[in-house]
């Protein structure tokens, strides 16, 4: 197997995706596999198709790379390859319409609406502020005043043309990994100061993750039955990872990822290890279920 990992790219997790894309060239090498590490920006189909290898591991974070552009030049190109793809990581990749695809399937998401320049919000104090098409919590904020929700409009609708108001729910934070269809453990985040914005996914050593939490089992097997039926309902394939608040009520779906992080701060790659799945199976894996779609779609 020759192997061509993709990272870089244009959108705001750049870095983050040079560091995951490293980590896993490095894992799928120590398997044995042939790789090329390739640093992009925006790749066009001509570059990608001067690249030799069997399948291709994009390992890009945010709208460009994850959200369905370069799913659609991975489509032209034709090789398999890893992730969903270019129809469920713009659906994914678009907050809005995800929650309304997962609520209508029976999930529960916090209340939430699109911004409109001055226009009033139709949530309540405290709510969060959020980009409705980007991830790693960039540019998120939480507003428990209409003195820090009109600070963060005015910084973030000069940049940011879509933005969500969304329920600030106060409780628990958990993810659910999933690979190929089938829940990895839970993970319960607690970060520093209570918010796991980008500083505390990649850039602080202090927040901390706690494999299999205890919590009640009801929770739990709700939070695994919400995750596999936003897998379903959003058409995603090889490997993601739901994020959920749980307070009294229950628990509450904020956002999925299609192409999760695989840095030494990454979740997914946590849990697949406390499932007994090393880094170097993991990876592997993934670049086999490519492979092997690719191979039964052409028989």
């Amino acid at each position: 197997m020759r192997a061509i990992v993709l990272k870089g790219g244009p959108d705001a997790e750049r870095e983050v995706s040079i560091k995951s894309g490293a980590q896993v060239a490095a894992a799928l090498a120590r398997a044995n596999v042939d790789v090329q590490e390739i640093t992009i920006d925006r790749l066009q189909i001509e570059d990608l198709r001067a690249l030799a290898g069997d399948v291709i591991f994009p390992v890009l974070h945010g709208p460009w790379g994850e959200g369905g552009p370069l799913q659609d030049i991975l489509e032209q190109d034709g090789r398999p390859y890893v992730g969903c793809g270019p129809v469920a990581a713009r659906l994914a990749m678009d907050k809005t319409a995800t929650k309304k695809v997962v609520a209508r399937a029976g999930v529960p998401t916090p209340d939430s609406c699109e911004l409109q320049i001055d226009r009033p919000i139709t949530i309540k104090l405290p709510c969060v502020i959020k980009p409705s098409n980007d991830g790693s919590s960039v540019d998120l904020k939480i507003c428990r005043t209409p003195e820090e929700l009109a600070a963060a409009r005015q910084q973030l609708e000069t940049h940011r043309p879509r933005l969500l108001a969304e329920e600030f729910i106060t409780g628990r934070e958990f993810t659910v990994g999933i690979l190929n269809g089938k829940v990895l453990p839970l993970i319960e985040i607690k970060a520093q100061g209570g918010v796991y914005d980008y500083q505390a996914k990649y850039l602080r050593n202090d927040t901390r993750y706690i494999l299999d939490p205890e919590v009640p089992e009801q929770l739990k097997d709700a939070m695994n039955r919400h995750a596999l039926k936003c897998w379903h309902e959003l058409g995603l394939r090889d490997v993601a990872r739901v994020d959920f608040m749980a307070d009294e009520r229950g628990p509450w779906f904020l956002e999925v990822n299609t192409m999760p992080g695989f840095t030494d701060h990454s979740l997914v790659p946590k849990a697949a290890k406390h499932a007994g799945i090393s880094m170097e199976m993991l990876v592997l894996e993934l670049a086999r279920t490519a492979m092997n779609r690719s191979a039964k779609s052409t028989v």
